[in-house]
């Protein structure tokens, strides 16, 4: 703003609340017009801020959340999802168990409440989506909200798939026995037997191959649609739909349920668990250290992509639910509280999830022993092995895996050559705890078996698959809102409209997901539409707000946003730690994509397993544009902008000024910052007073009254009054 413009210019503070007409007042008295814009700050908040948009002459009024625990809930239902349910518990059982959580704390705190706190920080402060934010900050990198967009659309469509198999198994679920619970029987004319197939593998993993998603046995092979999950689809996007149409208005009610019953079922999940015989060998097995894993790279790296993806970094979410804030809210302590609870969560999910594959570990062991006891009563039948080698207060009719154990021992002991050829299993409980289970393959085929065994197991489905569809709805509301926010503040449409016209293209694309063949897009775009796309945006988030924007500068907006200034932590966070880490993260996946080629898992059913197979041509070039989609418009609009081909400030948020109830665009000095965060003096300029709640501007009795100081050291509100000719061009 120039320096010798005849405005005065106030900082526009949230708790302040103003009569419209006022503001729109065309009196040209300059002590009516003060008169008109007095300002009253109470305890009482207005249920919604107001912001002039650049370039309008109408006021815009923005939502805002409720209450702060409508936030809260929020911002913890989008961080919380499926990966804290099904993805944590692997990678704990994979890395180490219990070792594996000193890396994940360590990078949580190095890079996930650093980089959560900045988008907190930047959406809250310019209160827009992240096209506003990242326009507004570096013209040039405007890009990166496009990109954020563009990789939320894609994770939108197949992530809704997830909740639609939810939805059926949900609606599958009031049967008594579980139609999962036993093989199918095939009957010809005269007699009946068990599927092969599923007796080969299992009755939940048929289910799930055969009667749930009637799979394919190649990406290659559509099958045409499966009617049932596309009607599934269906009602997860309607769904979704209804309760996004009116923005957070309508989503925050929803999150009062959708983030909250998940921990009462997980908790229920725990105690019921707890109860069932073999949990607390799931659990141990689940918290005893393997500290010599902590050396691997592999391990750190792992780590590092969980927190990044568990705090939904990168995806524009966290920045549309923080852009709905009060100015002065308290994002620090915000971040710091939904990255622990996201911890945590992650951390009562693992404890369910290894009690209950405990219990079913279990379960699998003493078929297990009932089987091989089989086995060698026909070996004693038969002469192959001694009656005297049976220790005598044995009883093959209640032999438990203690006293298998100890049969085998002895076996081995008298026939340690001849011990290979009995073909007896070893029925050791870590085996099977041992069986590395992720993803779709715990929720729908791992947890499913156990419930089974589970007294009245079709409640525990009910309430398991109903906890699936909060935990994706919650997530899928931040998603669909890192779209639609950004979009409705650049192109000023009908948020009802854009969310409607989104969610039906969303629900045609999605089509291919419900083919036969569906599963294995789902698995390509979880693997290459998101993971690369979303490093390569939060680097550059973090490289403009550090480097470009200065992280000097930038604590100076947090300080008089904030009314303190965060930890020294942070600076050299943001500033040289947090790139690094990214970078090198951003370079292993890099590598890791190279030196292992594009492949997918496909179900066979003949052999009744899983067999990995590689993307036929095409399917290489659709991984590789979905990458390339997603970062496109990085490079797009850098270019465009470097070459002015668009204009740089066209969306700029600054500048803005009022006469007469009208905006007008007054014209930026090259000695001034028109990129700051925060317009108005630095809070070193005016020293801060005590703070208090409420305080009255009385108009004053002469025009070149210095301006008041809010009780929190931030100006109160005032707007730029260019018509104030008593008042001396010195004084301004």
């Amino acid at each position: 703003m120039p320096k010798n413009s005849k405005v005065v210019k106030r900082e526009l503070d949230d708790d302040v609340t103003e009569s419209v007409k006022d503001l729109l007042s065309n009196e040209d008295s300059g002590d009516d017009s003060f008169k008109k814009s007095s300002l009253m700050i109470d305890d009482v908040q207005e249920d919604k801020d107001r912001d002039i948009e650049e370039g309008s002459d109408t006021e815009e009024e923005r939502p805002a959340w409720n209450s702060k625990l409508q936030y809260i809930l929020a911002q913890v239902g989008f961080s919380v999802g499926l990966g804290n349910v099904w993805r944590f518990p692997y990678l704990c059982q994979k890395n180490g168990g219990g070792a594996y959580l000193v890396p994940y704390l360590i990078l949580l705190v190095v890079i996930g409440i650093p980089l959560f706190f900045l988008e907190l920080a930047v959406g809250q402060r310019i209160r827009r989506g992240s096209i506003g934010v990242w326009n507004y900050i570096s013209p040039r990198l405007g890009g990166i909200g496009f990109a954020s967009c563009v990789v939320c659309f894609f994770v939108a469509l197949y992530y809704n798939v997830i909740i639609g198999w939810s939805l059926f198994y949900f609606s599958q679920s009031f049967q008594q026995p579980l139609p999962w619970d036993q093989c199918p029987l095939v009957k010809n004319k005269t007699t009946a037997f068990v599927e092969p197939e599923c007796e080969k593998s299992s009755a939940t993993t048929f289910y799930w191959y055969r009667e749930a998603l009637d799979i394919s046995s190649s990406i290659t092979e559509s099958g045409g649609l499966n009617w049932r999950m596309a009607v599934c689809l269906l009602s997860a996007w309607v769904m979704v739909c209804l309760a996004m149409i009116k923005g957070i208005q309508s989503s925050g009610k929803v999150m009062y349920f959708s983030s909250l019953f998940p921990y009462v079922v997980l908790i229920c999940f725990l105690v019921r668990a707890l109860l069932l015989k073999g949990s607390v060998d799931g659990i141990s097995h689940m918290f005893t250290p393997k500290l010599e894993m902590m050396l691997e790279p592999k391990v750190w790296r792992e780590a590092a992509t969980q927190v990044f993806f568990a705090l939904g970094l990168g995806f524009g979410g966290v920045i549309a639910f923080s852009s709905y804030n009060k100015r002065d809210n308290n994002c620090h302590f915000d971040a710091v509280l939904v990255s622990f609870i996201n911890f945590f969560t992650s951390v009562l999910a693992t404890l369910v999830v290894f009690a209950v594959l405990g219990f079913k570990a279990n379960i699998m062991n003493e078929k297990c022993v009932a089987l091989n006891t089989d086995k060698i009563i026909g070996f004693l039948n038969s002469g192959v092995l001694s009656h005297d080698l049976i220790p005598h207060h044995m009883n093959f009719s209640s032999i438990n895996a203690v006293d298998y154990h100890q049969m085998t021992d002895i076996f081995k002991g008298v026939k340690e050559t001849e011990f290979s050829s009995l073909e007896l299993d070893p029925c050791d409980i870590k085996d099977e705890l041992n069986k590395a289970v992720q993803g779709t393959g715990l929720a729908f085929i791992a947890f499913t078996e156990a419930m089974t065994h589970f007294p009245a197991s079709p409640f525990w489905s009910v309430m398991f698959f109903l906890m699936l569809v909060n935990l994706g709805l919650g997530s899928m509301f931040g998603t669909i809102e890192g779209i639609i926010t950004p979009l409705v503040d650049t192109f000023k449409v009908r948020k009802e409209f854009l969310t409607v016209g989104c969610c039906l293209l969303a629900f045609s694309i999605g089509l291919i997901f419900v083919q036969r063949s569906g599963n294995y897009f789902v698995a390509m775009f979880d693997d290459y539409s998101a993971t690369l796309p979303l490093l390569i945006v939060v680097v550059l988030e973090n490289i403009a707000v550090a480097w470009v924007y200065g992280t000097d500068k930038f604590f100076d907006d947090l300080k008089d946003m904030l009314g303190f200034s965060p930890y020294r932590f942070y600076y050299y966070m943001w500033k040289y730690v947090s790139p690094l880490v990214l970078l090198l993260l951003l370079a292993a996946s890099i590598i890791q994509m190279g030196m292992h080629p594009p492949t997918y898992s496909a179900w066979i059913g003949e052999l009744a397993a899983e067999k990995t197979l590689s993307y036929p041509p095409w399917g290489l070039a659709m991984c590789v544009t979905l990458v390339a989609f997603a970062i496109l418009p990085v490079p797009v609009v850098f270019i465009l902008r470097y070459f002015n081909l668009i204009e740089e400030d066209s969306n700029s948020l600054s500048a803005v000024s009022y006469k007469k109830g009208r905006i007008i665009q007054e014209n930026s000095s090259p000695e001034d910052d028109d990129t700051s965060l925060i317009e108005g003096r630095t809070p070193s300029e005016v020293p801060s007073p005590m703070p208090g709640k409420s305080i009255y501007r009385k108009p004053s009795s002469s025009p070149t009254t210095d301006m008041d100081t809010a009780p929190n050291g931030r100006y109160g509100i005032g707007y730029l009054m260019a018509d104030m000719p008593e008042m001396p061009e010195s004084d301004l």
